[in-house]
């Protein structure tokens, strides 16, 4: 379990770096790496890929907390434009 967080802090804190925008703190990238890993895991499988290790574990949890933060930036940016829309109608 333990090594489970730490790979989840560890993707959480390169995802961070790597996708520009909003920053976490440390409690934010826990959760983004923790989420990334299980949605990176469900990911691996569907692509058909494999990983090895920590390092494959991190990659993959990267990777799935990559695709995580894309698709809540692209949600939230919908649903603030959404909003805007039902501001400008009123």
């Amino acid at each position: 379990m333990l090594i489970f967080l730490v790979i989840g802090v560890i993707a959480g804190w390169l995802v961070d770096r790597i996708v520009t925008g909003r920053e976490f703190w440390l409690i934010g990238d826990l959760v983004v790496g923790v989420v990334g890993s299980i949605s990176g895991g469900y990911l691996s499988e569907i692509l058909g890929l494999s990983s090895q290790g920590a390092i494959g574990g991190i990659i993959m949890a990267t990777l799935g907390a990559a695709v995580l933060l894309w698709i809540t930036r692209y949600l939230y940016s919908l649903i603030i434009l959404y909003i805007y829309k039902q501001i400008e109608l009123s």
